[in-house]
């Protein structure tokens, strides 16, 4: 093999054509360099559909530069078990004169091949991530000076910026924010009839990358036998063009809603490949806009999802970005219960639990709202290590990449951070569920009983929560409702509580 000048190095969330990684790739004297490496799939214990829409969509990328006849240099499955190894062996071959890269989306994984550069004493220059609409250095600048950090005041700057949703310097409708719109549930008469999202069927390449993560990944969690994502850019494009014919109009108001055996319902199934950058976040806020400037959709609805890309999106980036890489320790709650075993099975007789995670093994897949008031309120209430539940979710989703998943999990679901992410821990008691869903009307629990043998887990722990930590919540004026409640509880009413809740902690303690 001949040797190269330049070695541009393409991560597994990195397939993007317009990378700036890529801008002024050489083909007659440059190579690209990809590598599948295990590490990855077992620094936390990843399930089967996350390992193989990773590695799909790597394959996949790898035939598209091909085709375009540039030099990929593609390590696969077992060649090697690290980046730095790959990395090395490359090197030694092809002696390049420097690498080239785009920042990583995980701290870690930006420092190893700094690490691995340097002790091969080879220039790394390493390129700004043109996918996201704000830059690191950006967002320090809108963080310089303030007390707190707060997303909406981050998505308004975004709005002004970009011109999204803005008519003379004005937010469209007169608001920034829609949310209150978009809080309804089903019902009882369900979600009703919808198109259901588009499938890609599994081609030769996806086939054979499943294939070997059933053999070589056997004793890992999750299934692959409805693996049906979009993996290739054009199929990312597909689906968005589904979601917004299908299912974007109803998208706000429903979104927070669930439904048992529902995984879709109106949801995009955009994430992973946006966070894989197979597709662009600007031609999907592009395309909601235009849904609604056309009449097709309601602002509501419209604004509701952009905020998820424009807002959230970018803001937890910036977050990451910012705080790490001591952000993945923090623990302000001081929880440190394990992660209960059912978290990996499903095996639990909690419905809406069982629901959710089942669902999650199976596709690799679960909305906001059953992450957040599903599995990751368990765990808040239950106490968990925040530690535990950020590695289990960067395990089982398919979307998962720490830059997103991290701040997301640590900070707004399990308020690790004390409210860096999130103004107030976000606890609720089993009645919650009950209201956005019908998984209480198939569960052996009520969610108004706290103690005795039908209470519901969650509401237990809910009230348990409140009290064990009454003196820190007391302080949060967004908490003093919730913390006023416990007024009502006697003495008794306390120690019953309490006492069923480390009950149920020892119970769910026990297989961890």
């Amino acid at each position: 093999m001949p040797r190269v000048s330049r070695l541009i190095l393409i991560l597994g969330d990195q397939l993007d054509l317009k990378s700036a990684a890529l801008e002024d790739f050489d083909v007659q004297t440059d190579a690209i360099w990809m590598a599948e490496v295990a590490e990855e799939s077992t620094k936390v214990w990843s399930t089967k559909p996350r390992i193989a829409m990773f590695l799909t969509a790597m394959r996949h990328f790898r035939e598209t530069l091909s085709e375009r006849g540039w030099q990929v240099i593609y390590h696969e499955m077992g060649t090697h078990p690290t980046f730095a190894e790959a990395l090395a062996a490359s090197v030694k071959e092809l002696k390049p004169q420097n690498l080239v890269m785009v920042h990583a989306g995980e701290w870690s994984v930006q420092r190893e091949i700094e690490k691995e550069a340097a002790m091969l004493k080879l220039p790394l220059e390493v390129r700004e991530d043109r996918h996201f609409l704000c830059t690191t250095a950006d967002f320090a600048k809108h963080a310089e000076g303030r007390k707190q950090l707060r997303m909406e005041f981050f998505y308004r700057e975004m709005r002004q910026r970009t011109g999204v949703l803005m008519e003379k310097g004005k937010p469209v409708g007169g608001q920034w924010n829609f949310d209150h719109d978009n809080r309804g549930s089903f019902g009882k008469e369900g979600p009703g009839l919808r198109v259901a999202p588009r499938r890609f069927k599994p081609d030769a390449i996806t086939q054979e990358v499943i294939a070997m993560v059933n053999k070589r990944f056997a004793e890992h969690p999750g299934t692959l036998d409805d693996f049906d994502w979009p993996v290739k850019a054009d199929e990312a494009r597909l689906a968005l063009a589904d979601f917004i014919e299908h299912r974007l109009a109803e998208f706000g108001q429903y979104q927070d809603a669930m439904w048992t055996n529902e995984p879709w319902l109106y949801h995009s199934r955009l994430s992973a490949a946006m966070n894989l950058k197979l597709l662009d976040p600007r031609e999907v806020i592009a395309a909601a806009e235009k849904e609604w400037r056309d009449g097709k959709a309601p602002l509501a609805a419209v604004e509701g999802f952009i905020r998820q890309i424009l807002g959230w999106r970018e803001y937890v980036r910036g977050i990451y970005w910012r705080f790490m890489p001591d952000y993945v320790g923090r623990n302000a709650m001081q929880a440190h219960e394990p992660l209960p075993e059912f978290y990996w099975t499903g095996e639990t007789d909690m419905a809406c639990m069982r629901d959710a995670i089942t669902q999650t093994l199976r596709y690799g897949y679960a909305h906001h709202i059953q992450r957040l008031m599903v599995t990751g309120l368990f765990a808040l209430l239950f106490g968990v290590d925040p530690r535990r539940v950020h590695e289990w979710y960067l395990a089982v989703y398919i979307d998962a990449v720490e830059w997103v998943e991290l701040p997301n999990t640590l900070g707004m679901s399990q308020y690790g951070d004390g409210g860096v992410m999130a103004s107030k821990p976000y606890v609720a008691s089993g009645k919650y569920i009950q209201r956005m869903s019908n998984c209480c009307a198939g569960c052996r629990y009520e969610p108004a009983q706290s103690t005795g043998p039908k209470a519901c887990p969650f509401t237990t722990l809910y009230w348990d929560y409140l009290l064990q930590h009454e003196p820190k919540l007391k302080t949060n004026q967004r908490m003093s409702m919730q913390v006023r409640n416990l007024a009502r509880l006697d003495e008794s009413k306390r120690s019953a509580i309490q006492k069923q809740a480390k009950a149920l902690r020892k119970t769910y303690s026990k297989a961890s």
